[in-house]
């Protein structure tokens, strides 16, 4: 006796992969999703780096937990000081950002003021309408200062920079990341820029993320720190 083509139809499989579809599609849709936006100058971009990460592509890479999705854009312009930082970050900024998702903003700052004479109190107010206009659009901004180079003598100027950035970002309750003062003297970093052009290596880039993952990243995203839990 033949069988029926019908019979061989497993139609208890068939439902059984729809559901399980279904169940990951509502999974994905439950997972907590944040867009960062970042921006900045050359190093934000990972200038210099041969693997092409960068401080910024290191610590997103570290920045895993299972209920996350974590979409990252990076908007960098090389040579660019806070006043030319402020004129383009919101046209550009705000195209990334989504009313479906959390939004962040990672600003990574240059020491460029000190080369184009511009006052510190300019960069301060420059860097305070960054900062106002972000809060009021409530998205929750996380600085990263300068970095330190090899010239003792700007370090002095750079050092001062470091400190208004600062100021102005904890005033208004934004996470800072001082990268200038734990990498001023470090042997390991100065000697990465000797070695690198003036500019971050693997190494250089490597212990900029960690000051980052270790200094406010975990608490800015509302994210256990690793081990916890």
């Amino acid at each position: 006796m033949t069988a029926s083509p019908d019979a061989s139809v497993p139609t208890a499989k068939v439902g059984s992969d729809s559901s399980f579809l279904s169940q990951r599609k509502v999974a994905q849709l439950e997972l907590r999703t944040i867009r960062i936006t970042a921006i900045g100058d050359e190093l934000l971009a990972g200038h210099g780096d041969p693997r092409g990460l960068g401080w910024f592509g290191r610590v997103v890479a570290r920045t895993q937990d299972p209920a996350l999705r974590l979409q990252s854009f990076v908007l960098a312009s090389p040579a660019e000081g806070s006043e030319a930082l402020a004129e383009r970050w919101l046209g550009e900024a705000s195209r990334r950002f989504s009313d479906q998702y959390e939004n962040r903003l990672v600003i990574a700052l240059s020491d460029r003021d000190v080369d184009l004479d511009v006052t510190t109190a300019r960069s301060r107010l420059n860097l305070a309408n960054i900062l106002d206009s972000a809060s009021q659009m409530n998205i929750k901004a996380l600085l990263v200062g300068p970095a330190p180079g090899l010239d003792d003598a700007r370090n002095q100027r750079v050092a001062e920079l470091n400190r208004v950035y600062s100021d102005v970002a904890l005033r208004r309750n934004h996470h800072y990341v001082d990268t200038f003062t734990p990498l001023r003297s470090h042997a390991q970093w100065r000697a990465d820029l000797n070695a690198s052009g003036g500019v971050p290596g693997q190494a250089g880039y490597g212990l900029m993320a960690w000051l980052v993952l270790h200094r406010g990243w975990y608490s800015w995203l509302e994210l256990p720190e690793p081990g916890e839990g």
